[in-house]
Parts: structure tokens; C-alpha cells; sequence
């Protein structure tokens, strides 16, 4: 049985991703390119331990592991923090960003449309930066919004706790700027 679920992950094969967590106020978003294996399957963002996300929302907004899933949701929400990904389904080896291929990507102008008070826009990772700038950003004619690329918190892209940190503090740095100009 072991074998036959190390062999299911390493076989490509197409998936949806998650809804978008968000509310009316949300005025940041940040965007994953496509849910890994655990997080499809516990129906959860970052749901694998080894990634950073949630202990780096943890270190910016309270949001961490420590909380229930339902718990870190609400708080991110309560900070005016969305999160959602890049592309709505795929084909997938596993949860290798790399492997990823026949990418349809989300419905970025409805999305807009309906918040309209999301002004920035970040990336975890280049996955999910790259295809938004290639299948979604020229359906946005509409919208002015800024962008910027973070680190990936997967535990496969080596970088550093405290530059991750720093680098995720560009949110933190977002929403206080907008709460200066309102």
C-alpha cells in the first residue's frame, strides 16, 4: 500500500484548486500558483507543515499554527488579507510547481470586480507570479493594482527564516499604507 501511494503522487494527473479566502474588506492578495497534494486533500491552504506560510502570517498577523485552520482564516480575513492562487486547475506530478502544466488560470476580472478594494497584489514564489503575468494580467484592463514577488515559503526553495520574514513584511508594510491613505 505504501508503494501505491508513493507511486499515486508521482504520477501527473489534472486537479482543482481552492476558493479563494477573502472578504469585502480585503485589500491585499496573495497569490500561490496550486495547492500541493496535502492542501488539496485536507481541502486547506499550506497544509503541509513544512511549508512557512502559516508561521510567517504567524510572525505578521497572529495567524499561525498554533491557531485552528478556521481560526488563521478568520484572522487573515480580520487584517484585510486574501489568499487564493493563480491558476484554477492543472495537471500535476505531486505538488511539484515544475510539473505543472495545461494551466487554466482563475477568474481574475470577476474577482476584481467583486473586491473591489484589493489594491496589491503578492506572489508566493515565480510559479504563480509567472502565470499571472501570462494568462491573467492582460484580461486587466481595468484595474490598477501593484504587485510584487515574495519568496516561496515551500520548504523546497532554501532561503533563510529571517529574510523569508523580512521579504513578508512587504504585506504588513502594504496594508499600512493603505489604512494611511483612507
Amino acid at each position: 500500500m505504501g508503494r501505491h501511494d508513493a507511486n499515486s503522487d508521482c504520477t501527473k494527473k489534472r486537479v482543482q484548486g481552492l476558493p479563494p479566502i477573502v472578504s469585502q474588506k480585503s485589500k491585499v492578495l496573495i497569490l500561490g500558483s496550486m495547492p500541493g497534494v496535502k492542501s488539496r486533500d485536507a481541502g486547506e491552504y499550506f497544509a503541509n507543515p513544512q511549508n512557512k506560510f502559516w508561521d510567517i502570517m504567524g510572525e505578521l498577523f497572529g495567524a499561525g499554527l498554533s491557531l485552528p485552520y478556521r481560526k488563521r482564516v478568520a484572522r487573515l480575513k480580520s487584517v484585510d488579507v486574501a489568499l487564493w492562487d493563480t491558476l484554477r486547475e492543472c495537471e500535476i506530478k505531486g505538488s511539484s510547481d515544475a510539473s505543472i502544466k495545461e494551466e487554466v488560470v482563475n477568474d481574475f476580472p470577476a474577482f476584481f470586480k467583486k473586491h473591489t478594494k484589493i489594491t496589491h497584489v503578492f506572489f508566493n514564489g515565480k510559479k504563480s507570479e509567472e502565470d499571472f503575468q501570462r494568462y491573467a494580467l492582460p484580461s486587466l484592463t481595468e484595474k490598477k493594482l501593484l504587485f510584487a514577488r515574495l519568496p516561496s515559503t515551500s520548504s523546497a526553495r532554501a532561503m533563510n527564516w529571517d529574510a523569508k520574514c523580512r521579504r513578508g513584511a512587504f504585506v504588513v508594510d502594504a496594508l499600512t499604507a493603505i489604512a494611511c491613505e483612507t
